[in-house]
């Protein structure tokens, strides 16, 4: 006895709860078919109302326009400020390397003008010249040879000497006799021991050897 009711008690408890589940179940849908009716209708409503555009307004007449003033100076008109456009500016270029500096140039200057030609050179050449001819020609014509002047002999003897740079005879030969071989060798000897010569010169001024004539003239008195 005891069994089965306790067995009836555990049945009503699980009807219980499925009726109660079966009555949410049946609230929920109620509400949610609710909900979406109603939405639907406020859907419905918005869309259905008609909004009623105002009439346009209407357009005012033409009113006539306002008088010109007589002689109005126009409006200042300020000039517009100066417009400073600075010049952008320019491009900084940088270089990663420097280049090697450029070799100078090389000039090469002008020939210089030739050396004018030296002036020539005075020449100091000169023959020899009888130094003191007066007094050493007296002497040899008063050395008169002795037998020549015994006999007489009379004449002039033609000579030809060589003067050493020293201005003194070096050499003689007779190129004119005068018929006596007494006078001619007393020219040659007299002009050997007694004529002087400034003696020649070349044309730096050095003396030279030189030659020089001349006559030889035996008279008696």
């Amino acid at each position: 006895m005891a069994y089965a009711d306790q067995q009836m008690s555990g049945n009503r408890v699980i009807a219980i709860i499925i009726v109660a589940l079966v009555h949410i179940a049946l609230g929920y849908a109620l509400v949610t078919g609710l909900a979406y009716e109603a939405a639907s209708k406020v859907i419905e409503r918005v869309t259905t109302i008609d909004i009623e555009e105002p009439p346009p307004p209407e357009e005012p007449e033409d009113e006539p326009p306002p008088p010109e003033p007589d002689n109005a100076p126009p409006p200042p008109v300020a000039p517009p400020p100066p417009i400073n456009i600075a010049p952008a500016p320019p491009p900084i270029r940088t270089q990663s390397t420097i280049p090697p500096p450029s070799p100078p140039a090389l000039r090469i200057p002008p020939p210089a003008p030739p050396a004018p030609p030296p002036p020539p050179a005075v020449s100091k050449a000169r023959g020899a010249s009888p130094k003191g001819q007066a007094g050493w020609a007296r002497r040899i014509q008063s050395n008169y040879p002795r037998r020549a002047e015994r006999e007489g002999t009379e004449g002039s003897v033609g000579v030809n000497v060589t003067i050493s740079p020293d201005g003194r005879v070096s050499a003689c030969s007779v190129t004119r006799s005068s018929g006596s071989s007494d006078l001619d060798s007393a020219a040659c000897d007299g002009m050997t021991r007694y004529a002087r010569f400034d003696p020649a010169l070349d044309t730096a001024g050095n003396a030279i050897s030189d030659s020089y004539s001349t006559t030889i003239v035996y008279q008696l008195n």
